[in-house]
């Protein structure tokens, strides 16, 4: 009945004014000071206490007796009888004692009667006062302020909660935000097990979290909700689910329409339209425990709530096993405006600045603002867009703040606001996401106009609501991001003179100035002017072997005219797409990415179609960090962000990062390549040979046996006991694990071995055998069909001495280890090889010249280096002019590399090249090297590695083009 109702959801809230209207600041200070001279002179505890209360909560515009109520019986920690002299479930305790009494004992008192209350029932704040003096205390901050009555106006800022205008400093793993969020998520379960799912499910949920929000906010008045609930329900639940249900249509109609008698308890709220509470859904038969989950979510600070974190742990509370960690579920705000400062924010700022003495210019900005437009193609719950709108909306308040210095010209400071969230677009694949972002948004805007109540001092609700952020519920790499974000909208009407001056019509002589009703036909509908939109997000990351055939076929369409694209990540057709999307235009984007795109083969093959085919232009890039939340146990992804155009700009900004841990470092450029260097354009292509002609480099020979023709010691020893005549055919396999940890690994090795001399060894048939029925069942055609069961799947063992290079490596070895080995030592495919390696190369593939290529343009598994023969080493600039002078002093300083690993000889290659661990010989000997190196290139010194791999690209773009010169030489004759 409900999944296929909407292909996207848009949540139109307008509603009536509620009946609980904040008071202005102005208008609560006038209150203050007319209770503080109705109650100087009292001092008996008994007889005006009650009066004196009422008088308080209506300093704040609010009705004491819809909120708390007087002496409310407990049982005190010692089991006595107590009564709580005024209790404001989940919020405020008051202890009132005759004048001159002790306020401390009076607040210890108060705490006594903690142990008799319900979990949602304990207040954050309790407030003790004698008539003279008030002593109030936050128990969630832990802070206390005393004050004399006389001096309340001065402290009605502690009591902004009640004004309906608490301000709150969101932290990234807010309590309030996770016990909500689990809350909600037990509930959800509970619901579930009702036999509500799918879009019923989603909505029943999202109105309970608008309901808890409105009751804290200011769009209900304060607490009704939850007084309803918890005093009009039954306790055992039997009548929950209906009474929600009688609720939700209240609020679904308008004063006028709801009946007669309706009860008094609910013609308080007020009337909010449409989508979020039109349609019906089932009754849910409630329970006891599950009515108190609500309630106890009810007692909970709304007003508190984060939208940008609380939507995406909402979302994770739904899967149990996820809800265990939900502070982990979230994009944090700091690694947001990584994002949208660069791409946006900087630059309005830099403007406000400038416009600050002139009126016309803070207009003209005000006015910009407020005709941005922002889409973000995988909104999830909507965190980017969150965020984004929330600083909008701080820099508006900025500029009306300079425009009025606190001088408003209007009472309804609502027609001063231009920013909406009609300037918001968002795609998501996840329908329950979409309806959290859309909500969301809504809360957040609701939120913005409180700090600007209470910052400009007139209370502002944007009811009923002027519009919505669109958010689609599809695929972002199936929909037309036009039908979106370029949606048609009511174009002004001309003046009909200009029509006729334009020969659209003739001027009837008989109508004296030209009116008509015009045709629609005639009216061109404006698009959305593209160069104020922006585009940004986080797109899934999802590696090549990870694709389902869904997602396959999804980046296949996008990518169809790039070769090679079957070997990218998902997240490489958000960017493809978004570059076609902005051609001939000022849209300005910015995407979080895993560092694959930036490196190794999949750099070359995406950035050379979007330079080629979309001429884009790099504006600035985070370089890799760690993308994760200040949350424990959370994903620690690596990831980089790059901001691009389709123009370019004169300064880039390049944020640098001593480890994935530190706080970037910006760079003013000139340009950014795809590799996030400051050096030109060029990307680095598969080659299948080596640019400067230097040695073969070979993949290692591959076994797919199933472990049937590899030993362990323990293994060699015991087979060799059955079968010593195999002896000969054993031979050391060396794997990028055991060479580096110094472990030991061997193989049976019966290349070029003549059948005869192993056919009749039993042993050695049992093996054989084995790899015949295990590659007979791969799924691989060639493994299967692969004739010779004694070998090795793939060999390409050398016939010389090499030079072993380990494929795979950790990112936080300054250099790569690597060794020379005899033939008789078999090389594994984990590692690579390069037959008649001499010292000279050696030296130059341990220097910090190559590792400075390897660090920029190889692949990554997770964060480790992926060294990679086609990309990084048959590319990289070897110093093809260096004289033999120079090679000497490199082939030199290897051999002393080589004689300073001898020293320890207990000591694996993980160990020697542990930057913690690395021996002063060993450091020394490899600093010699990297000098030596780096004279072969230049008589200058190189100052750091941004100046390395910048003279390598140079070098790299100037023999490239050498080679494309020799290539049309050749073609040409």
């Amino acid at each position: 009945m409900f999944v296929n109702k909407l292909k996207y959801v848009i949540l139109c809230i307008p509603f009536n004014l509620p009946t609980y209207m904040p008071l202005s600041w102005n208008e609560i200070k006038t209150n203050a000071i007319a209770f503080v001279k109705q109650w100087e002179h009292e001092t008996s505890e008994d007889a005006e206490a009650k009066s004196f209360w009422d008088s308080f909560f209506e300093v704040f515009g609010i009705s004491r007796y819809r909120l708390a109520s007087f002496e409310k019986p407990v049982k005190k920690q010692d089991g006595r009888q107590g009564y709580i002299d005024l209790l404001w479930k989940g919020v405020m305790l008051v202890e009132h004692k005759s004048k001159g009494k002790d306020l401390d004992r009076a607040y210890r008192q108060a705490t006594d009667y903690f142990v008799g209350l319900k979990e949602h029932e304990l207040p954050r704040y309790v407030l003790v006062s004698d008539f003279a003096r008030f002593k109030f205390y936050d128990l969630e901050t832990d802070t206390s302020h005393e004050f004399a009555l006389i001096d309340l106006i001065n402290h009605l800022h502690l009591f902004s909660f009640m004004a309906g205008y608490q301000q709150h400093t969101y932290q990234e793993t807010d309590l309030v935000n996770i016990k909500a969020s689990t809350l909600l998520g037990i509930l959800h379960e509970n619901i579930k097990e009702a036999g509500y799912e799918g879009y019923e499910l989603d909505m029943y949920l999202v109105r309970l979290v608008f309901c808890m929000f409105a009751d804290d906010t200011g769009i209900f008045e304060k607490h009704i909700f939850w007084e309803f609930l918890d005093k009009k329900t039954d306790e055992k639940g039997k009548d929950f689910g209906q009474q929600l249900l009688i609720f939700f249509d209240i609020l679904n109609l308008a004063q006028e329409k709801r009946v007669k008698n309706t009860p008094d308890y609910l013609t308080h709220f007020p009337y909010i339209n449409g989508g979020l509470f039109e349609e019906r859904l089932r009754p849910i038969f409630f329970d006891a425990n599950m009515r108190d989950k609500v309630l106890e979510a009810c007692a909970l600070d709304w007003g508190k709530i984060s939208p940008a974190i609380f939507g995406s742990m909402f979302q994770a509370a739904m899967n149990p096993v996820e809800r265990r960690n939900l502070g982990a579920h979230y994009t944090s705000e700091k690694n947001i405006q990584k994002v949208i400062r660069p791409l946006f924010l900087d630059e309005l700022y830099a403007e406000f600045e400038q416009a600050k003495l002139s009126r016309g210019k803070l207009e003209a900005l005000h006015t910009k603002i407020s005709n941005l437009h922002f889409l973000d193609p995988a909104c999830g719950c909507g965190n980017f867009l969150i965020i984004t709108y929330r600083e909008l909306r701080e820099l508006e308040l900025l500029i009306l703040r300079e425009l009025y210095k606190g001088l408003l010209p209007v009472e309804d400071i609502g027609t001063l606001l231009k920013v909406n969230i009609n300037q918001f677009y968002g795609i998501e694949l996840d329908g329950f996401a979409v309806h959290i972002a859309q909500l969301a948004m809504w809360l957040t805007e609701h939120q913005m106009n409180q700090k600007c109540s209470h910052e400009l001092g007139k209370y502002y609700v944007r009811i009923p609501l002027e519009g919505t952020a669109k958010i689609v519920h599809g695929n972002a790499l199936e929909i037309d991001w036009k039908t979106v974000i370029e949606p048609p909208k009511p174009p002004p009407v001309p003046k009909p003179r200009e029509l006729y001056a334009k020969g659209k019509r003739k001027l009837p002589k008989t109508h004296p100035k030209g009116f008509f009703e015009l045709d629609e036909s005639e009216i061109v509908v404006p698009e959305t002017p593209k160069e104020y939109h922006y585009i940004l997000g986080n797109p899934p990351f999802i590696g090549q072997h990870l694709q389902n055939e869904t997602q396959k076929r999804q980046l296949n369409a996008v990518l169809h005219d790039i070769t090679s694209s079957g070997v990218m990540d998902y997240v490489s057709g958000w960017f493809y797409k978004a570059a076609a999307y902005i051609q001939g235009t000022k849209i300005k984007c910015a995407f979080v990415s895993t560092n694959s795109i930036a490196q190794g083969e999949q750099a070359g093959i995406l950035w050379q179609k979007m330079f080629d085919n979309y001429k884009i232009k790099i504006h600035f890039a985070h370089k890799t960090f760690k993308w994760s939340n200040e949350a424990t146990g959370n994903a620690a992804v690596h990831c980089i962000i790059i901001g691009f155009a389709h123009f370019d700009i004169a300064q880039k900004i390049l944020y640098d990062y001593e480890d994935v841990k530190s706080e970037p470092t910006p760079q003013i450029v000139r340009n950014i390549n795809p590799y996030l260097i400051p050096a030109p354009d060029v990307v680095v292509l598969n080659k299948d040979k080596s640019l400067c002609n230097m040695p073969e480099m070979k993949y290692g020979s591959k076994p797919t046996d199933d472990g049937n023709l590899l030993f362990t010691d323990e293994e060699k020893i015991a087979f060799l006991k059955k079968e010593p005549k195999a002896s000969p055919f054993i031979k050391p396999f060396i794997s990028a694990k055991e060479y580096l940890n110094g472990e030991k690994r061997w193989c049976l090795w019966l290349a070029g071995v003549a059948p005869d001399a192993y056919r009749k060894l039993p042993e050695v048939m049992k093996r054989i055998d084995a790899v015949k029925k295990f590659r007979g069942k791969s799924i691989a055609a060639t493994t299967k069909s692969y004739p010779h069961d004694a070998l090795f799947r793939q060999v390409t063992q050398p016939n010389s001495d090499y030079i072993l290079v380990p494929r795979t490596t950790s990112e936080n070895r300054k250099y790569i280890p690597m060794s020379f080995f005899s033939k008789d030592n078999i090389v594994s495919d984990t590692c690579q090889a390069i037959p008649n390696g001499d010292l000279y190369l050696f030296g130059v593939l341990m220097s910090l010249m190559h590792m400075s290529w390897v660090r920029t343009v190889c692949g990554r598994l997770e964060s480790r280096f992926r060294y990679s023969k086609d990309v990084v080493y048959n590319n990289f600039p070897f110093p093809i002019e260096a004289t033999e002078a120079q090679r000497g002093k490199v082939t030199q300083c290897a051999e002393a590399v080589l004689q300073a690993r001898t020293l320890y000889p207990n000591s694996t290659l993980a160990d020697l090249y542990d930057a913690r661990t690395m021996p002063v010989e060993l450091t020394k000997a490899h600093n010699a090297l990297d000098r030596a190196v780096d004279a072969c290139y230049r008589k200058e010194a190189f100052t750091n590695e941004l100046a390395r791999i910048a003279y390598l690209f140079q070098l790299y773009e100037n023999l490239v083009t050498l080679l494309f010169a020799e290539q049309a030489v050749e073609e040409a004759k």
